[in-house]
């Protein structure tokens, strides 16, 4: 007896409509008549919509039949479909080339964001929607200097940086940035401080209790004479 194992045998295109379905579709490719080509075909439509009967009240459920179906002949049928014959290009694009950005972030820890919204504001008129943007961008660039850095930058340091990720071509109300209040909170630390004594050895500047009492500490008692 001939054994018959499936990894030898044709792969399916689609294996939720199983082989006997891609055996039919197969078939059709070998009749030479197109009138009966096309007849067999939509007994083959039939068949697949029998396997999901719940699916035929669906939108557009017969044209993904159609697409279906030429998608496990490999697109090599000729029959006429009520719809667009699909092609491999048009069921799996390929999609475009993305264009890697050339410009560099001039500083990495603000991140590019902020250097397009200081770009953003070149040319505008409003002062005081001006201030209240950069105030906005000031208070962002402090926590995110703190998340970088783990410690909170000056204002003269947010002023700097702002001047320099703008060019200088923004005007910056240095007083209205100095008396902005940062609204980020430092997060709560749950990690014990460390004792004096790390693996059995004093650190430097702790004295050992021993030398103390020693020294100017409690006597040792001895035997009076």
């Amino acid at each position: 007896m001939d054994k018959n194992y499936n990894y030898e045998r044709k792969k399916l295109m689609l294996p939720e409509y199983g082989r006997h379905i891609h055996q039919m579709i197969d078939y059709l490719k070998t009749i030479d008549d197109r009138d009966f080509r096309n007849t067999q075909a939509q007994a083959v439509i039939a068949v697949m919509g029998n396997l999901n009967p719940l699916l035929r009240d669906t939108a557009d459920f017969t044209h993904k039949l159609w697409d279906h179906l030429f998608i496990m002949a490999d697109f090599d049928l000729d029959v006429d479909s009520p719809y667009p014959i699909p092609s491999a290009a048009t069921l799996a694009p390929k999609p475009e080339r993305i264009n890697y950005p050339d410009k560099r972030i001039k500083m990495k820890h603000y991140g590019k964001n902020v250097q397009r919204m200081l770009e953003s504001l070149v040319g505008e008129e409003d002062m005081d929607a001006i201030e209240a943007v950069i105030g906005n961008i000031a208070r962002y660039m402090r926590t995110k200097s703190y998340e970088y850095n783990q410690e909170h930058p000056n204002n003269e340091v947010i002023i700097k940086d702002i001047k320099r990720l703008s060019d200088n071509t923004i005007k910056v109300d240095e007083v209205a940035l100095n008396n902005l209040k940062s609204e980020y909170k430092q997060p709560y630390s749950a990690h014990p401080k460390k004792n004096a004594y790390q693996g059995g050895r004093p650190q430097k500047g702790v004295k050992n209790n021993k030398n103390q009492q020693g020294k100017g500490g409690k006597q040792h008692r001895g035997k009076t004479k």
